[in-house]
């Protein structure tokens, strides 16, 4: 190849310029390490000691405040064994109280680590001995419940060995912690959005977007700002702050997990990141998902999936050419990613796709149903099981049918709009006719400044990939493909329901059960040993919640009868439902929370108390 004088200027001055934007890119698309293939420092057997303190830890090259747990962030692996029971030595060498809280763990209640609920905290310069058996095998992890900690780095994960022969078969795996990171502390970040929710959100729509049809059309948009709401607010916290890690390192730092070719790799991910939901997807691998919350399920095969906060998802992946792969792990809402690369040597690369474009919030993300071109309307629940009263009611769909009836009379809605076409989410409806804030379809919730919205009619979405992942043009993983492997413990029906509505105010970043904050000192939610309960978790705002359970597992209701996916966290979507039933076999007070770590902290929390039988109501 020959190359004339003009044309070799004219090259160097665009790798010049190429060289010169390099620092502009984002952290994702930036020159990459040769790799790290450093594994999570591991801790094990009967007696294991850690120590809470504070570090410091290089992301992409930049050094910040962190706390760590053994000097690491990640904190260490913690590796146990189902029928062992553990001892665990937790020294707290912060200045502030700490804790660790087992997550997914079946332990007492007192081991179960949340300071004013279950145990008073660590204190400053003490050691607090946990103690417990062993009784469950899978993926789980770790993490501090006091403060703002986590955000900092305290988390680790935990995996148990079964005691017999494990059912799921590989060649190798590897431990993939995702999470987030900012160089703002945790304290800033929660100012930041008391005073302006939308302080981090730069994906707002603007004028040239509307000019290059990319953005919302003009009525559509004006109609939004009537209602003071926001369809690019997905995520409170993201990518313009935040650098998205894998294992601790960022994009530019390269975490390498290493493969020979037609080895099966079981990937065990957990998602500890504070505020991040993330999509998943490893481009030219499938991915079999193997187990869901440390539980197995019956092999699905999907391209990509959605993990939200404090949800683990194990994969079985099985790269046949010997050649990279990259692990993506892209924001819900397309701000930033988090990146590895899995590879039969370290040092190589995969080409990183570009980020997808952001997604919109739509007529089903604010609670009002299915909207659609054509003018139809799906409204209510479609979940494929309910309970009676339930169906009289018209909240819910028998098994087998196409579409949830809609409501003869719907308070606060004009059922007019319903018949107009609706060009986009909102052409067609009146916005003088819509109540948003009608407590008659949700009497139990707290009138308050703190409840913005009630959502008029909110359907079951666990059929549903995540916000933006409708026409990816690949299949997603949804909740509603999820099995158990095994039969269900308990299969009893429930024997009652309760409706939990999750509630908030968006402009003030107020967030709450039924309108109701933690730091209300409401009483506990009562449930009696052995009971077998429904619990119905009705979203009113147009933000995902990722709902966590402590001491216990729950069945999703998605039509699975006996095997009916167990988890310890469901994400609810924006203006959805979701339901499940649980058996309160735990006696105590459990935690119950939003695991977004901002809406906990801002009061989307409650205590379940589980009361021995014969015990006064």
């Amino acid at each position: 190849m020959t190359l004339d004088r003009r044309s070799f200027i004219g090259a160097a001055a665009a790798g010049g310029a190429t060289a010169a934007l390099v620092p502009w890119f984002p952290a994702w698309a930036q020159p990459v390490s040769q790799g790290i293939t450093d594994p999570i420092p591991t801790v094990s057997g009967t007696d294991i000691s850690l120590r809470i303190a504070r570090q410091t830890m290089r992301v992409d090259g930049k050094v910040s405040r962190a706390i760590g747990i053994n000097g690491t962030v990640p904190a260490p692996l913690i590796r146990l064994r189902e029928g062992q029971n553990v001892r665990l030595s937790v020294m707290n060498d912060l200045d502030e109280d700490s804790s660790i809280h087992w997550h997914g763990l079946l332990l007492p209640f007192q081991m179960d680590g949340v300071p004013g609920v279950s145990f008073p905290g660590i204190k400053p310069r003490t050691t607090y001995v946990y103690e417990f058996p062993v009784i469950q095998s899978g993926t789980y992890w770790y993490h501090s419940h006091s403060g703002l900690q986590e955000q900092l780095g305290h988390y680790g994960p935990i995996v148990i060995d079964p005691k017999g022969a494990d059912p799921i078969a590989s060649d190798r795996e590897h431990v993939v912690v995702l999470s987030d990171h900012s160089q703002l502390s945790p304290e800033a970040i929660f100012r930041k959005l008391k005073v302006n929710p939308g302080h981090f959100n730069m994906q707002r729509q603007t004028l040239g977007g509307l000019l290059a049809g990319k953005d919302q059309p003009l009525k559509e948009r004006l109609d939004w700002g009537k209602m003071r709401m926001d369809p690019t607010d997905i995520a409170d916290v993201n990518g313009s702050t935040y650098t998205f890690l894998v294992n601790g390192y960022g994009p530019k730092d390269n975490w390498t997990a290493l493969f020979r070719p037609g080895e099966r790799v079981r990937l065990r991910i957990i998602n500890a990141s504070a505020m991040s939901i993330f999509n998943v997807r490893i481009p030219g691998l499938r991915l079999t998902i193997v187990q869901a919350d440390g539980l197995n399920v019956r092999p699905v095969e999907v391209d990509e999936f959605q993990i939200a906060v404090a949800e683990t998802y194990d994969v079985i992946v099985t790269p046949s050419d010997d050649r990279a792969y990259t692990l993506v792990a892209e924001a819900n809402d397309r701000s930033g990613m988090g990146r590895a690369t899995l590879a039969p040597r370290p040092g190589m690369t995969a080409e990183v796709p570009p980020l997808r474009d952001r997604p919109l919030a739509n007529m089903k993300d604010m609670g009002m149903g299915d909207m659609d071109m054509s003018g139809g309307a799906a409204m209510g629940a479609t979940s494929a099981e309910c309970l009676p009263e339930h169906a009289k009611m018209g909240h819910c769909t028998p098994s087998g049918s196409a579409a949830a009836t809609v409501p003869e009379s719907m308070p606060g809605m004009d059922m007019s709009a319903a018949a107009a076409p609706a060009a986009g989410a909102m052409a067609g409806m009146d916005h003088g006719s819509m109540k948003m804030r009608d407590f008659s379809v949700a009497p139990q919730v707290d009138k308050n400044p703190g409840v913005q919205t009630i959502s008029p009619m909110p359907m079951d979405r666990m059929g549903e990939p995540g916000q933006g992942l409708e026409n990816v043009g690949h299949r997603v993983l949804t909740y509603h493909d999820l099995e158990s492997l095994e039969r269900n413990p308990d299969v009893r029906a429930a024997d009652r329901s309760l409706d939990i509505h999750l509630t908030g105010n968006m402009e003030r970043f107020m967030w709450s059960f039924d309108g109701m904050k933690m730091s209300d000192h409401h009483e506990p939610i009562p449930f009696l040993e052995g009971e077998r309960v429904r619990i119905n978790l009705i979203n009113d705002s147009m933000m995902s919640h990722p709902i966590h359970l402590h001491g216990h597992f729950f069945e999703l209701v998605t039509g699975k009868g006996d095997h009916a996916p167990r988890k310890h966290t469901v994400l609810v979507q924006p203006g959805g439902k979701a339901s499940f039933d649980f058996t309160a076999d735990a006696v105590g007070d459990w935690a119950f929370h939003c695991h977004l770590l901002y809406h906990m902290h801002a009061g989307m929390m409650r205590v379940v108390s589980v009361r021995p039988r014969g015990e006064a109501a």
